[in-house]
């Protein structure tokens, strides 16, 4: 396989989203009635594979679907949004799903049923051996099982690639995973989960990374609307979040890694690719759902042009 783009693989789950909008969310044994519903493509390894591809990655996405109506939709968004799906398998079980209710001020919850995502396994990932090998940058989560994540993580380091691992959904992470790992991105929750302390601003970001610093030989902490922290050897910064005039939060965090990995895979530093991540999630999330498909690299740089000049 050849081509002038760096090769990102993703390998991780995918989900059929249905959201619904509601002025809050539901409390126990409340029947709320919402304003409207809609489906998207997601599950944290499609939505970061196809924000990598958006951004200007040559992205490949290893995971599986069912044999149903959602993996037809599925695989065709990986097409449009130009990720590669050979190495999406098929198997008798039905395709992943979540139910997410957004609310008013444009926080949401989700519930996800992983179906298909939970028979992703080291056996499938060594069918994908060659192309992981070809890996300039790999993109790991944790929907899906610690020994298909462990396996694609080693391909990659021996073929001297890089490991991004959103450590999201929180779970303590294999032992075996965390010494394979360059850079480690969680939110405030999980790095509070993962034992670095609450997480309410970019001081206790900052201080986060350096609680979770035997994890990754780099951290980066998410802090929502405050910004972002991050700790490398020898150096840490925080990053403060472009303020937008609405902010829907939901797929921010996926659209952050996507980006991240996109610049990373092309060669820039940590700092400058958390730069233009930065930019690319305060553009998602301040956008309307149906213009986020288009937010690539050339309205992130235009963006990072209009911003004054410190």
């Amino acid at each position: 396989m050849s081509s002038a783009l760096p090769l990102i693989a993703v390998v991780g789950s995918l989900h059929y989203d249905i959201m619904l909008r509601a002025p809050h969310l539901p409390r126990l044994g409340e029947t709320l009635a919402g304003s409207q519903w809609w489906w998207k493509p997601g599950g944290k390894g499609g939505n970061q594979a196809m924000a990598a591809a958006r951004h200007g990655g040559l992205v490949h996405m290893i995971g599986a679907v069912g044999a149903d109506d959602f993996a037809v939709r599925l695989r065709q968004s990986l097409h449009d949004a130009g990720v590669r799906h050979e190495q999406v398998q098929t198997v008798d079980r039905g395709s992943g799903m979540s139910v997410a209710v957004v609310e008013a001020a444009g926080d949401y919850a989700a519930v996800i049923v992983s179906g298909a995502n939970l028979t992703i396994d080291d056996v499938q990932i060594g069918r994908s051996a060659e192309l992981l090998r070809q890996a300039r940058v790999l993109i790991l989560q944790n929907e899906i099982g610690d020994p298909a994540n462990i396996a694609a993580a080693r391909l990659v380091r021996q073929a001297g690639g890089r490991i991004i691992y959103n450590a999201a959904p929180a779970r303590q992470p294999a032992a075996p995973l965390t010494g394979l790992v360059d850079v480690l991105v969680v939110n405030a929750i999980e790095a509070e989960m993962l034992g670095g302390g609450v997480v309410k601003d970019l001081a206790s970001a900052s201080e986060a990374t350096r609680r979770l610093a035997a994890m990754a030989p780099c951290i980066v902490v998410t802090a929502g609307s405050q910004g972002v922290a991050f700790s490398q050897p020898g150096r840490s910064s925080t990053l403060p979040a472009h303020q937008v005039a609405h902010a829907e939060t939901h797929g921010a965090g996926d659209c952050f890694v996507g980006a991240l990995a996109a610049r990373v895979a092309d060669g820039d530093d940590l700092a400058s690719a958390l730069c233009y991540a930065n930019a690319a999630a305060a553009l998602h999330v301040g956008s309307p759902e149906t213009d986020r498909a288009r937010i690539g690299s050339a309205a992130v740089r235009e963006f990072l042009t209009r911003l004054p000049k410190s």
